[in-house]
């Protein structure tokens, strides 16, 4: 193996850093971008401010260390833009949903939560069920979850400690959620549909799984650190997002002193018999922020926006869902996320954007969309009383 400039018979990392970096226990360090998409180069804080740094070209361990200092510079955003095409459709005379998480899809339709409680559309609005939840004072926000076969809801309070699971067909409340009060200010309400069953926290740190036709707890362990301290787990749970195949979840919490950690979980292994596996979940980064957009790109790829640990900037990165190596990342995004056929679509202050990760690159745009929810492909904007779609060309 060949030494690289740094002088460590190492792997070439493919970018530079500055010389005094090469030496153990080095200064500080900033992320120095390029202009180049999101290249960028290592440099202590003497070197950034220079006019002419001395910069050598690192080998993997030199530019493993930490950027403590934060970025400097700024990417290069591409832009690809090409015609959406797709097709758009308008329902009129539709009632306005709670909040920007309050509209979930129906396999023919969608569903809101309104004042007057869950509404179908399908296409004309009919009642379904009433909603009644304890008062939570702000940032307590209302969200909407539905299983794929429009069965199930749940309706709950993000940045709160209540939720109902409600039968779609009777109206009538299954299974009353409640994960407590510590912390709860903090996180998203973890609840998530996978097949037949519903998976939702019982306490920050704890995810049980339920059936939801009869409220019967399928995930009964032991819990208490005296009795089990080898499966305790002490993450506040987050966000939950089934995989396409829904064999896993990814999981948007964080641990203290405060710190994000995406988690990937095994839910196949935990319901196979592995009790624990909630516990022992794969972490995808150790970073500043938590609760910000995620999505599933495949069975394999997670998409997280913000890049870098430390005083991150707008973009994605792309990680591996079993070893949690990050594969990618690419700057520009920034919004609520989903994954759909290999690309990303994301929801920003000026319109909706179509990502393609293998590019790195945005390949459409529309402007003045802002949908809030999605089924199979189209994505849905309720507001000003009006339901727009959109669906691309297949």
């Amino acid at each position: 193996m060949k030494a690289s400039s740094c002088g460590h018979l190492a792997p070439a990392a493919g970018a530079r850093v500055c010389a005094h970096l090469t030496t153990d226990n080095g200064p500080g360090c900033f992320r120095v971008l390029t202009g180049v998409a999101t290249r960028y180069d290592l440099l202590c804080k003497t070197c950034a401010e220079a006019d002419t740094p001395e910069l050598v070209d690192a080998c993997t361990g030199c530019f493993e260390g930490d950027a403590d200092l934060g970025w400097r510079g700024s990417p290069e955003i591409l832009r690809r833009d090409r015609d959406l095409g797709g097709t758009w459709t308008t329902l009129a005379g539709v009632p306005e949903p709670l909040g920007d998480r309050c509209l979930a899809a129906l396999p023919d339709g969608w569903l809101a939560w309104t004042a007057d409680g869950l509404v179908a559309l399908d296409p004309a609005p009919r009642h379904v069920a009433t909603v009644d939840l304890p008062p939570e004072s702000p940032p307590a926000a209302p969200a909407l979850h539905t299983t794929a076969d429009g069965r199930f809801a749940a309706a709950v309070t993000d940045y709160g400690r209540y939720g109902t699971v409600v039968d779609l067909a009777s109206g009538a409340v299954t299974l009353a959620l409640d994960r407590q009060d510590y912390g709860n200010r903090t996180t998203r309400f973890p609840v998530a549909f996978l097949g037949p069953l519903v998976v939702a926290a019982t306490d920050w740190k704890w995810l049980d799984a339920f059936d939801p036709a009869t409220s019967r707890l399928l995930t009964e362990r032991v819990t208490d650190y005296d009795e089990n301290p080898e499966h305790y787990f002490d993450y506040f749970f987050g966000a939950l997002l089934p995989s396409p195949s829904g064999r896993s979840l990814l999981v948007d919490g964080w641990v203290w002193q405060p710190e994000g950690i995406p988690l990937v979980l095994d839910c196949a292994a935990w319901f196979a018999g592995d009790r624990h596996a909630p516990e022992h979940g794969q972490a995808l980064a150790f970073r500043d922020p938590w609760d910000v957009p995620m999505a599933w790109v495949d069975d394999a790829t997670v998409a997280l926006q913000r890049i870098g640990d430390d005083l991150p900037i707008d973009g994605i990165q792309l990680h591996d869902a079993r070893t949690g190596r990050r594969t990618g990342m690419f700057a520009g995004s920034a919004g609520r996320m989903w994954g759909h056929g290999g690309l990303l679509y994301v929801t920003t202050d000026d319109g909706f954007e179509v990502w393609d990760p293998a590019e790195g690159a945005r390949v459409g745009f529309a402007p003045g969309f802002h949908p809030l929810a999605h089924r199979d492909g189209t994505f849905a904007e309720l507001r000003d009383d009006q339901l727009r779609t959109w669906t691309p060309q297949a």
